[in-house]
């Protein structure tokens, strides 16, 4: 599963979870360690965490390569690997206080719902 069917399937698994506020930045040329990059919004430490592990579950069962997922622990910002596209999960004060979609400033917010 590559491209947008990979991208597909990461939105609705989010989605399957109530993930809100989900945006994907092109980060090719930018980012030596993946080309796009998902970033969405749990509203505690516990939907956070039930988001990333729901993906990350999800795409173990649908044989993709998950890489790495971090943060777990606290929940207040998890990120789930999957290589070509890395998934941020946050806390809205998380989200707001690193502010990842200024961090890539021009990184091409792609609309591929």
């Amino acid at each position: 599963m590559q491209g947008q069917e990979l991208h597909a399937f990461i939105i609705d698994k989010i989605d399957d979870m109530k993930g809100r506020d989900i945006i994907t930045l092109d980060v090719r040329g930018k980012s030596s360690i993946t080309d796009t990059m998902i970033v969405c919004s749990g509203n505690s430490n516990r939907h956070v965490c039930a988001i990333a592990n729901h993906l990350a579950s999800e795409a173990r069962l649908a044989g993709l390569d998950l890489l790495s997922v971090e943060g777990q622990l606290t929940g207040e910002w998890v990120l789930v690997d999957l290589g070509a596209i890395i998934v941020h999960v946050m806390q809205d004060e998380y989200r707001d206080f690193y502010q990842l979609e200024k961090l890539w400033g021009d990184a091409a917010q792609l609309n591929m719902q």
